[in-house]
């Protein structure tokens, strides 16, 4: 797991600082929005070839571990 969560970094030189895959300038919102409109592991390494079935897997991981918290803050869409 730790191995995995490694391909996401956070350079404050590198978009701001918000947390990207592999330091380059591609941000795990990014990836968690493309998943979130409905495209497939696929059509997104399809779309992106520097990218790796890895990444996307880092990104969920990341995005759970954020999101397993003890307080929960309701937010409006």
């Amino acid at each position: 797991m730790k191995t995995i969560l490694s391909r996401i970094t956070i350079n404050p030189n590198v978009c701001k600082g918000k947390p990207c895959i592999r330091d380059m300038r591609f941000t795990v919102v990014q990836l968690l929005e493309l998943l979130a409109s409905g495209m497939s592991f696929t059509e997104i390494l399809d779309d992106y070839p520097y990218l790796e079935k890895e990444d996307i897997e880092a990104c969920l991981l990341y995005a759970s571990k954020i999101a397993d918290t003890k307080n929960i803050i309701a937010i409006s869409a």
